[in-house]
């Protein structure tokens, strides 16, 4: 497993995601869940693109250069056990969030499945595929306090068996916003107005994953206020990790970018931790 990830350590990577992440939702003008994925993937979107509601979808070439992430070879999974032992280390749990997070109810994704958006753009939960070996996701919150609304939050991670089929998720996430621009995450909830961007490792300046996507729209709740939603998605070799966040009343957008970039950082390097040789 290489990638053109550069080693992550630290404040300055967070402040690199923060800012790489950041850049890519001004550049698309959108406002500000569920841990998502296709099972199906389409070769016809590539990274690179900016995908929306009237948008068109387009590629770029992967930037060529030399690998500044390489993994050790008997440390990346290859069975459903150690892909499962990986997602379970690197997906954050309440406590990794900050003060005052706790978790949500359920507070874990049941284990040997992942989401999946349908035909009628809702997302339910279904076996893992072929390919998969794993993924967790778990959900947290920060309760409304000091006249700030709560903050919700997923964390995810989904290990791949090659670096093919986890550069798929990537794709797929940019092209589920060009078919489903509004989602159904759960029953009583919508994501209406949906854009994203996708930036490969050098471009923008993006230089913490092999590929990236930022998502952003609008999450409403039992018919009540609209509130700002992000999805961030980051691939490093054969792992793909992503954060939605879900802010209410009086908190800003860039807040809640800010605390998606700072857990995006924080798993990509726990990757690198697990991963990398002596």
């Amino acid at each position: 497993m290489t990638g053109n990830a550069r080693g992550v350590r630290g404040t300055g990577v967070t402040l690199l995601v923060a800012g790489s992440l950041l850049a890519g939702c001004s550049a698309q003008g959108a406002d500000g869940g569920a841990a998502r994925k296709s099972a199906s993937p389409s070769a016809g979107a590539g990274t690179g693109a900016t995908a929306g509601a009237g948008a068109t979808a387009g590629t770029t070439a992967p930037p060529s250069g030399s690998a500044l992430f390489t993994a050790d070879p008997a440390l990346v999974p290859r069975t459903a056990k150690d892909g499962a032992v990986l997602a379970d280390a690197v997906v954050l749990a309440a406590d990794d969030w900050g003060r005052g997070y706790v978790a949500q109810r359920p507070a874990a994704s049941t284990p040997g499945t992942w989401a999946v958006l349908d035909d009628d753009c809702r997302w339910e939960r279904e076996k893992l595929p072929s390919g998969v070996l794993a993924s967790s996701s778990r959900y947290s919150l920060l309760p409304a306090a000091g006249g700030k609304g709560a903050v919700r939050v997923t964390a995810a991670t989904t290990v791949h068996a090659s670096v093919l089929g986890a550069d798929e998720q990537i794709s797929t996430t940019l092209e589920e916003v060009l078919r489903c621009p509004e989602q159904q995450p759960r029953a009583d909830a919508r994501i209406t107005g949906l854009n994203s961007i996708g930036t490969p490792f050098g471009a923008r300046e993006q230089g913490y994953a092999d590929d990236s996507v930022m998502e952003t729209g609008r999450y409403t709740q039992n018919g009540g206020a609209a509130q700002s939603y992000s999805w961030m998605v980051a691939r490093l070799g054969t792992v793909v990790v992503a954060v939605s966040v879900t802010g209410g009343k009086g908190n800003t957008d860039e807040e809640l970018n800010q605390v998606g970039a700072e857990a995006v950082a924080k798993m990509l390097e726990r990757i690198q931790l697990r991963l990398k040789g002596n």
